[in-house]
C-alpha cells in the first residue's frame, strides 16, 4: 500500500470514528514547526478546515501581521505589543477616560480610536456605525480568545484590514450572496425572491460585521474562512483565514 493510499485509508478510518480532525492537526502541526512560517500554506490550511483551539490564536495573530513568520522574532514582538497595550490602557486611565467599570468591549474600542487619534473628549460620545461594528467583532473575538491582549490586538488589526482592503467590495456583497445562495440551495432563493424577501435582508449587519453577533460563536471559529468566500474575487495567497489581507500590507 502506497503512503497516499495509506494518508486516504487512515482519513477514512478517523472520520468514520469521530476523529475528523486528526490529519488536519497533524498536518497543521508539521506547518507550525517551521523555523520561518509559510504565510501562504497557513492561509490555505485555515481556508480549507477549522483551525484547532490551541493553535488557532498563534496563526490568527500570523496572519494578520501581529506575529511575523519567523518563530524566533514572536517572543519579543509579542512583548512588544503587550508594552504598547499598556500603554495606551495606562493614558485612557489618567485622562480618566475609562474606569474599572467599563466594559472590556468599549475599552478596546476606546484604545482604538486613541491609536487612530480619533478618541472624542467626552467618554459619552455617541457611537458611530464603525463603532458598532467594531464592538461586535470584539464581542465576537472576547469569546474566542482568552487573552485580553490577544483580543484586542486581533480585533484590532482585523477591522482595520477590513476597513482598508475590503471597503470598495460591501456593495457587491448581496449579488454575490445571491450567486453563491443559487449554487447552494437554489430552491430557497426563489422562495426567498417570490416572497420579496432577497432585498430586506440584513446584508449590512451581515456584511460589515462580518456575521458577528449574528452567528453564534462557535460557528465563526470553525467558519470565519467563511467570510473571505463572499468577495467577488479569488482569496490571493497574501490574505488570511479571514479573507483579509494581513497588516504588514502583504
Amino acid at each position: 500500500m502506497t503512503e497516499d493510499s495509506q494518508r486516504n485509508f487512515r482519513s477514512v478510518y478517523y472520520e468514520k470514528v469521530g476523529f475528523r480532525g486528526v490529519e488536519e492537526k497533524k498536518s497543521l502541526e508539521i506547518l507550525l514547526k517551521d523555523d520561518c512560517l509559510d504565510i501562504e500554506k497557513l492561509c490555505t490550511f485555515s481556508q480549507r478546515f477549522p483551525l484547532p483551539s490551541m493553535y488557532r490564536a498563534l496563526v490568527w495573530k500570523v496572519l494578520l501581521g501581529i506575529l511575523p513568520p519567523h518563530h524566533e522574532s514572536h517572543a519579543q514582538v509579542m512583548m512588544y505589543r503587550k508594552e504598547q497595550y499598556s500603554d495606551v490602557l495606562h493614558a485612557l486611565e489618567v485622562i480618566r477616560f475609562i474606569s474599572d467599570a467599563t466594559p472590556q468591549v468599549e475599552v478596546y474600542l476606546y484604545m482604538h480610536r486613541l491609536e487612530s487619534g480619533k478618541l472624542p473628549r467626552n467618554p459619552s460620545f455617541a457611537l458611530e456605525p464603525e463603532d458598532e461594528v467594531f464592538l461586535a467583532i470584539a464581542k465576537a473575538m472576547e469569546e474566542m480568545v482568552e487573552d485580553s491582549i490577544d483580543c484586542y490586538w486581533l480585533t484590532r488589526c482585523f477591522v482595520n484590514q477590513l476597513n482598508n482592503k475590503y471597503r470598495d467590495f460591501l456593495p457587491q456583497l448581496p449579488k454575490a450572496f445571491e450567486q453563491y445562495l443559487n449554487l447552494e440551495d437554489s430552491r430557497l432563493l426563489r422562495h426567498l425572491k417570490t416572497s420579496s424577501a432577497v432585498s430586506k435582508l440584513p446584508y449590512d449587519l451581515w456584511f460589515k460585521r462580518c456575521f458577528a453577533g449574528c452567528l453564534p460563536e462557535s460557528s465563526l471559529q470553525r467558519d470565519l474562512s467563511l467570510h473571505g468566500s463572499w468577495y467577488p474575487q479569488q482569496v490571493s495567497p497574501g490574505t488570511n483565514s479571514l479573507g483579509i489581507l494581513r497588516d504588514d500590507g502583504t
